[in-house]
């Protein structure tokens, strides 16, 4: 059994209800891909037991003046779409997916999806993202280039009602087949959105989900607009709709839900064990799309929210600091009020919550003995975060990716004083670099999908 010891450390505890702290100078002891234990510094960790005991030298990684916190969660993404990183820009959400994104999807290769989540796992990484809850498609290539980086990913392979019954048995199979890949990589079944996926592609793929234990991850109640569109055209919100094909029976990871209206919320309430929300912020603000995710009155259901980035075509980067800044100033805004969502709270969403949202609500999320070692270490010593009054203060509104220093993943060191251990980020980049041109290229026409929901 391999140990390991990241020594000297300080610590971010993040219980399930009250106030986060930080533990000065701790040791926190792993075996193998799990926490054991988190004592002062110098103090002897529990005895091992005779099965638990190392059989290999103990890895030392010296945590002075870092600041350990869990390893963070990008809980709704599509990773490969970095290579459109700026390409699809000033545009209203209609034309930003009809005159850009779905065309441009239209160059999709397993290839460029590759190099496309090389790419975004580096980034992640480096930002001390551990684990990413991916839904896009040629899945199974996301999956090569997770298990490649050393990163964590809960993956759902995307499909359209419109691409007809076959293509949607071939996303379920990749997802069946990614589900025993990998330990670090997990599969949830993918159907793209409400206003995409037939009522009865939605049943078929709520029966797969219970028969086969699959969790739902879709796009649903995006806007407002969309809302108003499904009543207008179905006579029920998108939660309904949800509600009646099963598919919140089954277990679902809604992203973004801004459109959620107060009447769905007993909807909600009812399913609350197996719905979780992600929310996105940044791709609210860009592209106009009214209030944010009903954060204050989806907590007061019982459905965790969990925080993430979505695509980098229209958040520009998968950087969940940045994310969980925005959430914790736009969600005081749109409450109108400046004590919503404090330090203890936000950091909750970032954490335990959004490890809900990655289908991983015991395992991930917390510093805690018996969990898996994800572990982000931070370097605060940069004068954005300094005099450090409060480093729950730092972590929500002035940490920055570059203040990451290490990231363990499943107890294996992935970045090491702030660089990549698994990945030559030169080769990374030159790769996408060469192949992003061919991505953004409109001239083949045609489109995946249109947007009319």
């Amino acid at each position: 059994m391999a140990q390991s010891l990241i020594r000297n450390v300080d610590v971010l505890i993040v219980p399930e209800v009250g106030e986060c702290r930080v533990d000065a100078a701790q040791d926190i002891h792993l075996a193998d891909a799990v926490i054991t234990a988190i004592v002062p510094t110098g103090t002897p960790p529990p005895a091992p037991t005779a099965e638990s005991k190392a059989t290999e030298p103990v890895e030392l990684v010296d945590g002075t003046g870092l600041l350990a916190v869990p390893g963070l969660i990008n809980a709704h993404t599509h990773s490969p779409m970095v290579m459109m990183r700026g390409a699809a820009e000033d545009l209203s959400i209609d034309d930003w997916f009809n005159q850009r994104i779905w065309p441009m999807e239209v160059n999709l290769t397993p290839e460029r999806v590759r190099v496309g989540a090389r790419l975004a796992c580096a980034e992640m990484l480096l930002a001390g993202v551990t684990t990413f809850v991916d839904h896009y498609f040629h899945a199974d290539q996301i999956a090569q280039a997770a298990i490649e980086s050393g990163i964590r990913a809960d993956l759902a392979p995307t499909y359209f009602s419109s691409a007809g019954p076959e293509a949607i048995d071939a996303a379920i199979a990749t997802a069946r087949d990614l589900a025993t890949l990998h330990p670090r990589i997990s599969a949830s079944l993918g159907p793209h959105a409400t206003y995409t996926v037939s009522d009865d592609d939605l049943r078929r793929t709520a029966d797969i989900a219970r028969a086969e234990g699959f969790r739902i991850h879709l796009h649903a109640a995006e806007t407002e607009a969309q809302t108003q569109a499904s009543v207008d055209k179905h006579g029920a919100t998108p939660i309904e709709i949800l509600d009646r094909t099963g598919v919140l029976d089954a277990g679902a990871l809604i992203a973004h839900g801004c459109g959620i209206r107060d009447a769905d919320l007993p909807i909600l309430a009812r399913h609350a064990a197996r719905t979780t929300v992600a929310t996105c912020p940044k791709v609210y603000l860009k592209l106009a799309m009214g209030n944010g995710t009903p954060i204050k009155q989806l907590q007061s259901v019982g459905v965790p929210i969990g925080i993430g980035t979505d695509g980098a075509a229209v958040h520009n980067t998968l950087d969940v600091w940045e994310s969980l800044r925005l959430v914790a100033l736009t969600q005081k805004h749109q409450q109108n009020n400046a004590e919503w969502l404090p330090l203890s709270d936000a950091l909750r969403l970032a954490t335990r919550h959004s490890a809900a949202a990655a289908n991983h609500p015991t395992t991930l999320g917390a510093l805690e003995p018996g969990r898996q070692a994800d572990i982000t270490l931070l370097d605060l010593s940069a004068p954005h975060n300094q005099p450090l009054h409060d480093p729950r203060a730092a972590l929500v509104y002035s940490v920055r990716a570059s203040d990451v220093h290490t990231v363990l993943v499943a107890g294996e060191v992935v970045v090491r004083n702030r660089q990549l251990t698994k990945l030559d980020l030169a080769e990374v980049l030159a790769e996408a670099r060469s192949l992003a041109h061919t991505l953004v290229d409109l001239t083949q026409g045609g489109a995946v999908q249109h947007y009319a929901p």
